[in-house]
């Protein structure tokens, strides 16, 4: 006889035996009862929550000859063929694999026709977030006025992925994650009819490691039921790959009591056991998690007396802010550890920072130097956050006056100074205060994709030539290719816009040669206004 895997061999069969989703089972039963089933429905939720199985379960309900309270007979020629995969009326298609606008115009196609056996042809597509564009905009008249003999069934984890067209067209049922106590019961239920040896802690550790999954669950116990043993709380944690408690707490407890030579003594074991190194950081994270759950509340779920003394010891030694700290750590050094070929170096060095305690603490700021970062990082921090500030300020100003330029052209009876460069002798520029931070405007200008014209603003320098005007000095002379880049409206603009965020207020720039002449003057005050997304009054 073919084996069939324990999540097939045990699949339910009628609504009352699905587990945990009795919101979506009272509603199904009761439009079935009252013969008001839809023509479109939109099954959500998480994998192994139980979709595709109350998507059979209607598709054979909606058929049977004899329903009994909303229920299948599942004894008639109907519900049997469909249980065995004979009836074409009911066609299941995997979107995954068939998403293409030819695959739905198949189905288009067939709808047409009456069904062969029974009273309706019911269409289970899953996974249908992943059909293509083309072959949604097919679905979409079919599905909002099929044929009256046609039912669809839409199953997804996704459906934030699905038009919205798709969405209004259908019944929607959010399938809830399954609790781990309904999982352990429907394991005590497999375990006696499969008279499969199991301890109750093993049971409750698969519930939880399930996470919501009566599919997963079942799939974690098939694989243990091959041992051919007694299945154990060790031996689910042995298959399924999950680090010892004991070795989770030893390096859990080096890093809090700060004693480096355990906790790379304890890497080396796990190693040595042949352990995924990402799983057994995953593990450290939880745990310390779990300490932190505990010295909050005392509520644990997964661990013996003995392991929950061990967790009380460590807990009362250490505090919450430090707990937090570790956990941030380890969690960015996962983020780090997916794209490194060196992941053993990176756990061993973010163990021995975490052991002498040389990381940055998330809940502290004014630890100085010693929370680990960098006086450079800081500085910067603060001059972007100054920076916005001025920002900020600079654009409610402009609300304020809030004088369109062509108004204000208007009332002065003048026309806008066009960007035209105006030449002057350099005699009549007298350069004051240098503008501070210059070095970093203009490192924000390379930041912005102008790399070029960053490059020539390298060997300049920039004072303030009054309180509206700002004068940009080339000691060495301008030569005419950076004269060329350096007039260009769009280049001109980005000098003045960061120029203006700077001091805090609109400004002009003049360029300044030592030849003595002004080389170019920025008064297209419209490209200004538009770099900066603000109105600008002109002073004359």
């Amino acid at each position: 006889m073919e084996y069939i895997a324990l999540y097939r061999e045990f699949r339910p069969v009628k609504f009352n035996e699905m587990v945990g989703q009795d919101h979506i089972v009272k509603t199904l039963k009761n439009e079935l009862i009252n013969d008001r089933v839809g023509h479109a429905y939109l099954f959500n939720g998480g994998r192994g929550t139980g979709k595709t199985s109350a998507a059979k379960i209607l598709a054979r309900a909606v058929n049977c000859l004899n329903p009994k309270n909303g229920e299948p007979c599942n004894e008639c020629a109907i519900c049997k063929a469909a249980l065995n995969g004979s009836l074409t009326d009911i066609v299941e298609m995997d979107a995954a694999s068939n998403n293409s606008v030819e695959d739905v115009r198949a189905i288009r196609d067939e709808v047409n026709f009456l069904p062969t056996v029974a009273k309706y042809r019911v269409y289970i597509i899953d996974e249908v977030h992943m059909l293509s564009t083309g072959a949604f905009n097919a679905l979409l008249k079919t599905l909002e006025e099929p044929p009256a003999h046609v039912k669809f069934i839409l199953a997804t984890t996704e459906p934030q992925k699905l038009p919205a067209t798709i969405l209004s067209r259908c019944q929607r049922f959010d399938f809830k994650k399954i609790s781990n106590d309904n999982i352990e019961k429907r394991l005590n239920f497999v375990c006696d009819q499969s008279k499969i040896d199991i301890t109750p802690e093993a049971k409750k550790l698969i519930s939880i490691l399930a996470e919501g999954a009566m599919r997963d669950a079942l799939s974690i116990l098939e694989r243990c039921m091959l041992e051919e043993e007694k299945i154990t709380e060790e031996l689910v944690k042995e298959l399924v790959g999950i680090p010892k408690t004991e070795s989770v707490n030893k390096i859990t407890k080096g890093i809090l009591e700060k004693n480096t030579d355990i906790a790379l003594q304890t890497i080396n074991e796990v190693i040595a056991e042949g352990k995924d190194i990402s799983n057994f950081l995953w593990e450290i994270i939880k745990y310390v998690k779990d300490i932190l759950i505990y010295k909050t509340n005392t509520q644990l779920e997964i661990y013996s007396d003995k392991e929950k003394n061990e967790i009380k010891q460590l807990a009362d030694n250490t505090t919450k802010e430090r707990l937090i700290s570790i956990i941030y750590e380890l969690s960015n050094l996962q983020n780090d550890m997916k794209w490194s070929s060196q992941k053993m170096i990176m756990f061993q060095v973010e163990i021995i920072k975490l052991c002498n305690d040389v990381v940055k603490d998330p809940t502290n700021s004014n630890e100085g130097n010693s929370s680990g970062i960098n006086s450079k990082e800081v500085e910067d921090l603060k001059y972007k956050i100054n920076r916005l500030e001025k920002q900020i300020t600079l654009m409610q100003t402009a609300q304020e006056k809030n004088e369109p330029l062509t108004e204000n052209t208007k009332k002065n009876g003048k026309k806008p100074p066009e960007g035209k460069p105006e030449v002057k002798k350099s005699t009549s520029v007298k350069l004051g205060e240098k503008v501070q931070n210059w070095p970093k405007i203009i490192d924000q200008i390379k930041q912005d994709g102008r790399i070029s014209l960053s490059s020539i603003l390298m060997s300049s320098s920039a004072n303030e030539i009054n309180d509206m005007t700002v004068g940009i000095n080339f000691e060495n002379g301008l030569t005419p290719f950076r004269k060329e880049i350096l007039e260009k409206p769009e280049n001109m603009s980005e000098i003045v816009k960061q120029v203006s965020i700077e001091l805090g207020k609109p400004m002009r720039v003049v360029l300044v040669d030592n030849n003595e002449e002004v080389v170019a003057k920025t008064d297209s005050y419209s490209d200004i206004a538009k770099s900066l997304d603000m109105p600008i009054n002109i002073i004359e």
